[in-house]
């Protein structure tokens, strides 16, 4: 999770907020300017509607059908739900397989963030993992078909249709002439433009070892989107054992390599989004290397330790650590 914090003289606009609980996460947008109300409720109206193509806890989603027939055949979907897909099948080869949105079953199985979370059994955890293959997803880009090989195979875009969403609330407000905006859904942050008073937006990153709006650092940014992934959104305990929604496709636990959180920065929140699930899992010293290799985009790591490891272009942001807890390290 992300906050804005205060940075500079109070605001010379008045800004209009407004909130809702969608993509099963609460979001909020903030705009600025004589359109902002009309174009804030065209945002969460196309909210609604990626939530309706993408969600996978609804049987009438465009995913829910690929997945009922998976083993059997097609299913034809929109081009949103399409873009979403190929996108996810990128970072899943891009990370051999560590990130993958055929991750379904599993993410099923342990039920993390819901009622249902507990700590499946061995043998039916061993039994799912050879479900999970971004390899066998087939897609049709003439006829935006999508098919899995296998029957009970699943796709879930759980790690990439927020920032989807994000990408198109922020094309929206720009449509409608907002020069001044901030959306968060559920810890994917985009600011548009500066603040109001000329600017940059300051965004604190919450500290993973406490409750939510506790931060350890800040960044200034404009015109950037902020996607986080950490131990800390989603998880349940058992028998004194945590147990967090970041699971590893090869072993089919959640992920234990020492880190706690990874923030990303960048232009697209489709690709903070994926990138932030794909550098936790892929670790501290593989995920650092692979942003690094990424043009504009950049990325904070922080350990259990309570270490922070950043790209090499984070200081372009002034980032700074408020929490004397934390110690910057250098690779």
């Amino acid at each position: 999770m992300i906050f804005l914090t205060s940075c500079g003289k109070k605001e010379e606009a008045s800004p209009v907020t407004k909130t809702n609980f969608l993509l099963d996460t609460l979001i909020q947008i903030t705009a600025y300017g004589d359109n902002a109300e009309s174009a804030i409720n065209s945002a969460f109206d196309r909210i609604a509607e990626i939530h309706n193509k993408m969600n996978v806890n609804d049987e009438e989603s465009e995913i829910s059908s690929i997945n009922k027939l998976a083993g059997r055949g097609f299913a034809k979907v929109s081009q949103d739900t399409f873009y979403v897909i190929q996108k996810g099948l990128y970072y899943s080869s891009l990370s051999h397989g560590k990130f993958d949105i055929t991750i379904g079953p599993l993410v099923k199985l342990w039920g993390i963030g819901t009622e249902r979370a507990r700590v499946p059994d061995k043998n039916v955890i061993e039994s799912v993992l050879p479900l999970i293959n971004y390899q066998d997803v087939i897609i049709d880009q003439e006829k935006k078909e999508v098919m899995l090989k296998r029957e009970k195979m699943a796709l879930d875009l759980g790690a990439i249709a927020k920032g989807y969403a994000a990408d198109e609330v922020m094309r929206i407000l720009k449509e409608n002439g907002i020069k001044s905006a901030v959306a968060d859904l559920g810890g994917n942050i985009y600011v548009l433009g500066t603040k109001p008073n000329g600017k940059s937006w300051r965004i604190g990153i919450q500290n993973p070892f406490k409750q939510r709006g506790i931060t350890f650092a800040t960044i200034e940014v404009k015109d950037k989107t902020i996607v986080t992934s950490g131990t800390y959104e989603r998880f349940f305990v058992e028998n004194g054992k945590k147990y967090h929604h970041i699971l590893d496709t090869k072993n089919g636990y959640p992920v234990e390599n020492g880190l706690v959180s990874v923030t990303i920065i960048g232009d697209t929140s489709i690709d903070c989004d994926a990138l932030s699930t794909t550098t936790f899992a892929l670790g501290l010293k593989e995920g650092m290397k692979l942003i690094e290799n990424i043009k504009g985009y950049e990325a904070i790591f922080v350990t259990q330790d309570k270490k922070v490891y950043v790209t090499s272009g984070v200081n372009n942001y002034n980032f700074t650590i408020t929490d004397e807890e934390f110690k910057l390290e250098n690779l």
